[in-house]
């Protein structure tokens, strides 16, 4: 069985949200008061998130599985997760997107459970401005993580970086050659309509194009065939061994390659980021609903996936979930 779409793409790239809840505010994620976190007894517990994986992976023919939040630190049982993940006999490649916050000291736990490589949210490498965009003063965590990843042997580490007009865009070049100094590869991806607020504004975002433009006054850039179903379109710097990713969601979507599917961490199953329904897992599985019956269900909500997210259509509507509810 493969989770196949009416548009003949196939899925092999599960995303699975281990929690809603992060220690980070980000202004294009949440509010600063934060948000109201998913009930206990909604989250899936442990035996039922490896029950799912497992499903995909050995029944739907998932081949990767990125485990994302929230923060995917905040879950404590995350080792035992992955560990459960890299036993199957399909033996799936694993990574985590997350903020680094606390990956100084289980960078190496998760490497010896079976993550393959980790991808880390940095914005900024000032202090000031990492403060005004996650309203934390942490950057130092972020920092400690990344090395801590690095040393682990968790790559190559990747950096997601989002560029917020008037705050931190100025910076990319400043933030692309400290990445190339740590040996990091960097990723611009375009701000999304993801956030808990509804503050997203087409205007206020800070393009694909112009990142490119702001990045070739300091460097060549030169760019690399081979994409295929990634969402970064990738560049070589000054014919050197770095490269930089765009990702443009919004004014580049890739749509048409997508191989991504969404666990959430209460157990519905999105075919796309910006999908608004949703098929229930969390309770056809808890009705007492059998593996088989599990992949059946899983199977029909792919095929109800649509050819692109819709952004640029008039009648498009922002997602009920935010970023942190749904997982990167």
């Amino acid at each position: 069985m493969e989770l196949i779409d009416g548009h003949g793409r196939v899925a092999t790239d599960l995303r699975v949200s281990l929690t809603d809840r992060c220690n980070l505010r980000c202004q294009y994620c949440m509010p600063a008061e934060g948000l109201d976190w998913l009930p206990t007894e909604d989250t899936l517990t442990d035996d039922e998130l490896v029950r799912l994986i497992t499903i995909g992976v050995e029944v739907l023919g998932i081949r990767d599985v990125r485990f994302t939040g929230g923060e995917p630190l905040l879950r404590r049982s995350l080792p035992a997760i992955i560990a459960a993940t890299k036993a199957l006999p399909s033996n799936p490649r694993t990574a985590m997107t997350s903020n680094g916050l606390g990956l100084k000291h289980t960078a190496r736990a998760l490497a010896e459970a079976g993550l393959d490589r980790v991808n880390i949210s940095l914005d900024t490498t000032d202090p000031a401005t990492f403060e005004k965009i996650t309203r934390r003063d942490r950057l130092h965590d972020v920092i400690d993580g990344l090395a801590a990843a690095h040393d682990a042997g968790l790559r190559p580490v990747k950096v997601n970086a989002v560029l917020l007009r008037g705050i931190n865009d100025l910076e990319a070049p400043d933030l692309l050659r400290w990445c190339m100094k740590q040996g990091y590869e960097l990723r611009f991806i375009e701000q999304m309509p993801l956030d808990a607020q509804h503050g997203w504004n087409r205007e206020a975002m800070v393009t694909a194009d112009e990142t490119l433009s702001l990045l070739a006054e300091h460097f060549t850039l030169t760019g690399l065939d081979g994409r295929g179903s990634a969402p970064a379109e990738k560049f070589r710097i000054d014919d050197g061994p770095h490269t930089v990713g765009i990702i443009g969601s919004v004014t580049r979507p890739f749509c048409g390659d997508c191989n991504r599917v969404r666990l959430t961490a209460d157990g519905q199953i999105l075919n796309c980021l910006f999908a608004r329904d949703e098929s229930d897992l969390r309770k056809a599985m808890r009705s007492g609903a059998t593996d088989h019956e599990i992949a059946e269900r899983w199977a029909a909500a792919m095929m109800t996936k649509l050819p692109g997210h819709g952004i640029d259509d008039p009648t498009f509507l922002q997602s009920a979930r935010p970023m942190s509810a749904i997982g990167g």
